[in-house]
């Protein structure tokens, strides 16, 4: 039953441009009851109320715990306590969770509507510390989501870096097995380094990364979230509906987790603007995107082969980068990474890491990777910043050479 406050709050949304589908979400009442009381002019009778026993009242103790929680989407406590075996209707539920939910600030926009495969957009979203390796970190979430269709592509990460843009991005063309015409970014210093009137630019790596595929990139207007208001909104429908559920607090549980719950929940539900589930029309999308994504992966690394010289040094690009002494006259990989550095691997893992270096240094040197070898230290140059990547060094100590030299490893 709607009273008197709610009937009127439900006619000045309306004559302030809302929709019946937006009130509905608002006030949690059905949208024929909007229907009923938008065209009525008569006010609603108060009915006398009998108190009786509710169906809610045995799950009422779990609900004030889940809400206390956190958790305060209808759908997801009402799947909990009908596993329960709560028989009653959602409305009941919505009735008694209302109270201790906020009301958001709304604001009428028009909205922009995209032909199959034309355009997908994609944002991060900050979800909150999860343990990774036994320790706690933030994690972000990647989205993208299919414009026409709301095809929705969810993946939990600890960085944003460039690397594992590009790495999320090969993820979702995977899931949707299809490339989109356009991507629509926002103004993330990983994708868009420069946003004025006059000129975009777009990160020269990452350019090559979506011309690689045939993507042409968009940025959205800055101030102007609107724009891509389609993933906006998939970035809190996995906080209220998603993080709501329970799960292990390990953000591969998460990844595990989110993508039972693409192909089961978040794709399959009917979406109130196209009135149809995301997997339905994506059917009719899928033969509209390029097959780009069947090309090999994009080479974001390169990997080449060096031998460690005697003086335990790698070369790269006329520079040398010196490695711990164990490992020399063999064989190591290496790689530029998109932050300018240059990591050592040997078949394991990482041994050194040093920023790139520029202008008319040649040596860079980290004393750490001298550690333990047999060599006096007279001459040895001191300093407490040894270790600093701003250091670059050319100079070395004769015993060091003579050590080396001697072969005495």
């Amino acid at each position: 039953m709607v009273k008197t406050g709610e009937f009127f709050m439900i006619r000045e949304l309306r004559q302030k441009g809302w929709s019946i589908t937006a009130i509905s979400e608002e006030t949690g009442f059905d949208p024929k009851t909007i229907r009923k009381y938008i065209n009525s002019e008569e006010l609603p009778r108060k009915k006398e109320s009998h108190k009786r026993g509710s169906k809610l009242d045995p799950f009422k103790e779990y609900l004030e715990k889940r809400i206390k929680e956190g958790t305060t989407n209808c759908s997801v406590l009402l799947e909990e306590i009908e596993s329960m075996g709560y028989e009653g209707k959602i409305t009941i539920l919505r009735d008694f969770v209302r109270p201790y939910r906020t009301r958001p600030k709304k604001q009428a926009t028009m909205r922009y509507e995209t032909t199959p495969g034309k355009q997908a957009q994609m944002d991060w979203g900050h979800i909150g510390k999860f343990e990774v390796d036994r320790e706690l970190k933030e994690i972000y979430a990647f989205t993208m989501v299919l414009s026409y269709s709301r095809m929705k592509y969810v993946e939990f990460t600890d960085s944003m870096d460039l690397e594992t843009l590009m790495k999320c991005h090969m993820n979702g063309f995977a899931y949707f097995n299809g490339v989109p015409e356009q991507i629509l970014y926002d103004n993330m210093k990983t994708a868009v380094i420069k946003h004025s009137p006059v000129e975009i630019r777009f990160n020269r790596k990452f350019e090559e990364f979506l011309a690689y595929y045939g993507i042409a990139p968009k940025a959205c207007k800055p101030y102007r979230p609107q724009t891509k208001g389609k993933v906006e909104n998939v970035v809190g429908y996995v906080k209220k509906n998603f993080l709501q559920r329970k799960h292990k607090p390990t953000l591969r549980a998460l990844n595990e987790d989110m993508r039972v719950w693409l192909d089961q929940t978040a794709n399959r539900k009917i979406h109130q603007t196209t009135l149809e589930a995301p997997i339905t029309r994506f059917q009719h999308e899928q033969k509209y995107l390029s097959k780009s994504n069947s090309k090999p992966l994009f080479p974001i690394n390169h990997w080449e082969i060096r031998r460690v010289s005697k003086d335990c040094f790698v070369s790269y690009q006329g520079k040398r980068y010196s490695v711990p002494f164990r490992y020399v006259g063999q064989e190591l990989k290496i790689k530029e990474t998109l932050d300018h550095h240059l990591e050592i691997y040997d078949s394991y893992e990482c041994i050194a890491k040093h920023p790139l270096m520029s202008g008319k240094a040649r040596d860079f040197i980290n004393f750490e990777h001298y550690k333990g070898l047999q060599t006096t230290t007279a001459g040895l140059p001191t300093h407490s910043r040894l270790q600093s990547p701003d250091i670059e060094v050319e100079q070395r100590p004769l015993q060091m050479y003579e050590q080396l030299e001697g072969g005495d490893h």
